[in-house]
This record gives C-alpha cells, structure tokens and sequence, in this order.
C-alpha cells in the first residue's frame, strides 16, 4: 500500500505500509530473514538479472522491513528514491565514495565526523578535497574548474546553526557540472527540504530526529533513483545495510516525526528567546531570532527553525563547562534530536580535536554550549538554565 502524494508528511508516514498483513495487523511485521525462497531456478535468475522484483539476499537491501523504511524516507523528502543505513556516517561515506571520486567541494562547517572521514581517509585514497569557510562561498565557482565534482554542506551547520543557501550553491554547482549534496539531519524533513531547493542528494543521521527516542543508530540517503543506483552498490559491498530490527523500529518513529519536530521548534523557540534576555549569554545562535545573522535566508527555505541551538556564556570555556556541569533537566551528552534536552560543548566533544584559532574562524567561541532542546515542559527547560547561569556566572 502507498499513499497518495497530495496528503500531507503526517498522514503519509502514518499510513506508509507495502504489504498487507494476512492477520490484520495495521503495521508490517519485522522481516529478520536473511534469505528467500525461490520455487525454481529460472525464477531465481530473474531476481538477480532484473527482469522482476523479489526478495534475495538481505546485505543487498531486499529485506521488507528496510524496503518499506525506504520507501516512508523518499516520502518526507519527496524523493523518488531512499536508502537505509546503519549509521548517518555510512550513508555519508558511501554517498562520498559513489558521487565524489572526482572531487569535493565542502562548504561551511561540518560534523567532526565527517571532517576525519574527508581529511583522514578521502584525501588519503586520492580524492580531492577543497574546504571552504562560509564567508568564502563566493570562490564556490573557480573551485570546480572541472565538472563531475561534489559539493557537500550541511544546513543549519553544526555547531553554530549557520545557514547556507541551497538554492543559491545548487545554482552555482550545476552551472559547472557539480552534483549538491546537503546534510539535512539539524532541520529534518519536517523543516526543510533541500531537493525541493534544488540538492541532488539528501543526507540524514537517522539517530537523530528521524530516530527521535536515542536508542537507534542509522542513517539515510534520499535522491533520484539513478543517483541512488551507484550508492546501492558501495553500501552492499561495504556492509552498510540497515539491520531489519533497526529499520522496523525506524519506521516507528517516524509516525511520529511531524508532531515531534513541531515541539522541538516550539520549545527552541522559548528558551532561545528566554536566553537571549539572559545578562549572563553574549550570544544565542538560533535561525528563528530575528537577531540571528542567517534569519532572512532560514526564513526563506524553512517552515520551521528545528530544535537545535548554541548559547555563548560569559566568562568562555570555564564558565561554559561548569554551567554544562550543574545543569539538572538538560543531559550532559553527546548526539542531539531526542526527546530529552542535551547539552555539549563543542570545544569539548564535537571540534575538540581542532585548534582554538580553527574554531573562533568557524564562529566556535570558548564559551559555546549547543543544547539540543527536547520535549520536556519549556518552562523548566529554562528554569534549569536559569538556575545553572545564576548559580555559576
């Protein structure tokens, strides 16, 4: 069963189904088999030559459990096309190595791990890679100087929340034979939708506001179904698949990923407009301030601002972990878009490994905390803060 596409995302994933259950079940079983069945030779070969669909071998991706996930996931981005991971970095590398070969082009800043993937391995296996600040998109052009690049950015970034134009870059790339690929895991599909803005491919940690509850770790691609074809390939023989289990828990929360996202930017909303009064902050990062340097642009290409933000605390590194310390409803953690509030701080966890000069060039100040803001009652989310910002600074 598909829905149709004039429904909205909600009504969509909600009744997202491929198979009809033979016991009434209005959600499809998890699908742990490895292997199919096949009444004969003749019908095995046309499986594995393309003649028909079916079912072979689950490392190649024909699983029910992970074909009905893809099928919800090129849903919300609109996408013809969708592939499941077990990790947002594995659907990263393999979308790199399928559609990158022939250069890289990053734009703004980047997860951490993404940067050890280029720097550490991409570089290191002949691929080149160029990186350019935020303030330097203006040399995007003269950068490929050759067609059959990749350019990759993330949108809102991490972990300043800066904002990049989508529609601008894909522009500017496809004037020079570039293909655009944007991370969209900060926004979720709910917020933005880059291929709507002109992105070949879409990148998302599943972990995070896909996923939704922190107890699954995926990934996933979204593009057309000739770009994905190359990527199929590198993710079967590298192992990346999304396990059954994993993709069926997926799918699960994704029926409930509009009305997440909605109170993920509500509450954001408050406490960045709660901290931004706040004697003790210098600086709130949050697309939906009008204060904020990309509000404009983010106002343009998102109908809601996520629930990600960075607060800088007076008094730089040492007040900001001691505030990071005593907090009592935000957890301190890593990783980001669960139900529960999160604190971290990017010199210490995400850019530790980079100088301090390299962070305050990519707007990291010392005394940055990114709160990644849950479900709970905003009012004690901001209590909580208030309580930290008083008791330390």
């Amino acid at each position: 069963m598909t829905t149709p596409n004039n429904q909205g995302p909600a009504t969509r994933i909600i009744h997202n189904r491929r198979h009809k259950d033979a016991f009434g079940s209005p959600y499809s079983p998890v699908y742990n088999t490895t292997t199919y069945r096949f009444e004969n030779t003749a019908d095995l070969l046309d499986v594995i030559e393309g003649r028909s669909d079916g079912n072979l071998y689950t490392r190649w991706g024909t699983n029910p459990s992970i074909q009905e996930l893809e099928q919800g996931l090129a849903g919300l981005e609109n996408a013809e096309a969708a592939l499941g991971f077990a990790s947002g970095m594995a659907a990263i590398s393999a979308t790199l190595l399928a559609h990158g070969r022939n250069g890289i082009v990053c734009v703004g800043d980047l997860y951490g791990g993404t940067q050890e993937l280029l720097k550490n391995h991409c570089q290191a296996l002949g691929i080149p890679v160029t990186f350019l600040f935020r303030k330097e998109q203006n040399q995007l052009a003269e950068t490929l100087n050759e067609p059959g690049k990749l350019v990759y950015f993330e949108t809102p970034a991490n972990p300043n929340m800066a904002i990049l134009d989508i529609r601008a870059i894909a522009e500017t790339a496809h004037q020079h034979g570039a293909l655009v690929a944007v991370d969209n895991t900060f926004a979720s599909p709910i917020n933005q939708k880059p291929l709507e803005l002109g992105a070949d491919l879409v990148l998302h940690s599943a972990t995070k506001y896909l996923g939704g509850h922190s107890d699954l770790t995926a990934g996933a691609l979204m593009t057309s179904a000739s770009l994905a074809k190359p990527v199929v390939a590198w993710r079967k023989n590298l192992g990346q698949l999304i396990a059954p289990e994993t993709a069926a828990l997926l799918s699960r929360s994704l029926r409930t990923l509009p009305l997440r996202v909605r109170q993920h930017n509500e509450n954001a909303m408050a406490v960045a407009q709660a901290m931004e009064q706040h004697p003790k902050v210098t600086k709130v990062h949050y697309p939906g301030l009008p204060s904020f340097e990309g509000h404009d642009l983010a106002k343009q290409q998102m109908t809601g601002f996520g629930g990600m933000l960075s607060i800088e605390v007076d008094g730089g590194q040492q007040a900001a972990e001691k505030v990071a310390d005593s907090l009592k409803v935000f957890l301190l953690a890593t990783s980001l878009g669960g139900v529960e509030s999160l604190v971290s701080q990017p010199s210490a966890t995400s850019h530790h490994g980079l100088s301090r000069e390299e962070r305050l060039k990519r707007g990291i100040g010392d005394g940055m905390l990114r709160l990644s803001v849950g479900l709970e009652d905003a009012a004690d989310l901001i209590q909580d803060l208030n309580d930290s910002l008083t008791q330390v600074c």
